[in-house]
């Protein structure tokens, strides 16, 4: 394991490229950029199998579902309008069972233009198949990117690793980052139990017609809630082998155990919102932090647990449900709804287009979550 001060998209990049996959495919989109950059120029000096310059997000996405579907460990990158494009394809991923990892730079989707951060593009696809993990920092994304491939093929589910844009894809820190030898002690070879062979000829993703359809959707509902159990080993397995953890591997639980009052987010923002953390709990006040890590599945049973017996909980993200409830507020609200003392749950969404969310910012949330009063607020 080398500890190297490196720009986090970098850092990234290496733990791909030390997961050995076959295949990357990807079309460069900010903030991303400088993870595909690196995996191109990881091809070129020879310590990647194969890199696919696509012309579109689309084609990196169905160039990745022809590979992995051929059996090769598969990886693509991309942000906003790119994950926007491929709509499509990330949903014939999932149905087809294939174990492909995504490395997400979160940003926002247009209209307006806008290449700063939030999380409105992962968000969007939260309902397609794919487990998708959120990161903190620099540390958490490239310790992810084992973790992923190894869930993936462990489930046959693809898994996207996000982190956020400029905040995390461009923040240069001292990053641990996993040697070759190191992954390879991890993480297995990949041996796909079905795969694409003219010697054995076969057909994935075929037409289902209605009576056998919803067949297909049920068992991949069924996987997708039971993959939280996998996540939460191959977290543990990493981190008896590499000495960091995050939380439970699902969540993270920061001063909230005996806390009154809780905020509950995911990403950057969460470093922020520590260190408010500490600076109210010096004053003697009783507030902590829930971080999730895990949007999809959504780890219901773990929330309920982490909000068992608070007082006062806030709810803040960097993504709209536009003309329902904010995504992230509405599955905190049905984790909350079987406790015995439920508590007052509010929300607050703020930090789209980049807009910077500071310590203070955090600090007036705790201030009117204080109230005591159910609010509905734009940060």
């Amino acid at each position: 394991m080398a500890r190297k001060t490196v720009e986090g998209s970098f850092a990234v990049a290496e733990a791909v490229k030390n997961c050995e996959p076959d295949v990357a495919a990807c079309y460069p989109i900010t903030p991303s950029t400088h993870v595909a950059e690196e995996l191109a120029s990881f091809y070129a000096n020879g310590e990647i199998k194969a890199y696919i310059a696509t012309e579109a997000e689309l084609s990196s996405m169905s160039a990745c579902i022809g590979a992995s579907a051929a059996g090769s460990r598969t990886v693509t990158v991309t942000s906003s309008q790119g994950m926007a494009l491929m709509h499509e394809a990330v949903y014939n991923a999932a149905g087809m069972r294939l174990p492909i990892v995504m490395i997400v730079g979160n940003r926002s989707l247009s209209a307006p233009l806008n290449i700063w951060n939030d999380w409105q593009d992962s968000v969007t696809e939260r309902d397609s198949g794919w487990i998708q993990i959120y990161c903190e920092n620099g540390q958490e994304a490239t310790d992810a990117v084992p973790q992923a491939f190894k869930i993936a093929e462990a489930v046959s589910l693809p898994v996207m690793v996000c982190f956020d844009g400029f905040y995390i894809t461009h923040a240069v820190e001292p990053i641990d980052v996993p040697s070759l030898e190191e992954v390879k002690k991890f993480l297995p070879p990949f041996r796909p139990a079905v795969k694409l062979d003219p010697k054995n000829p076969m057909s994935m993703g075929e037409y289902a017609f209605p009576a056998h359809y919803q067949l297909f959707r049920d068992d991949l509902q069924k996987d997708m809630v039971a993959s939280e159990k996998k996540v939460k080993e191959i977290h543990d397995e990493y981190a008896k082998m590499f000495g960091r953890s995050y939380g439970s591997g699902v969540l993270e639980e920061y001063r909230s155990q005996d806390a009154e009052s809780v905020l509950v987010s995911m990403g950057s923002v969460c470093g922020n919102a520590k260190e408010a953390v500490d600076q109210l709990r010096a004053k003697g006040e009783k507030v902590g932090l829930v971080r999730l890590r895990l949007l999809r599945p959504f780890p219901y049973a773990a929330v309920a647990k982490a909000l068992e017996g608070k007082k006062i909980v806030g709810v803040f993200e960097k993504s709209y449900s536009l003309g329902a409830l904010p995504p992230l507020y509405g599955e905190v609200l049905a984790a909350a709804a079987d406790l015995k003392s439920r508590p007052v749950i509010s929300s607050f969404v703020g930090g789209l287009g980049g807009k910077d969310v500071t310590v203070g910012n955090v600090l007036e949330l705790y201030g009117k979550m204080k109230q005591g009063k159910k609010l509905v607020e734009w940060v």
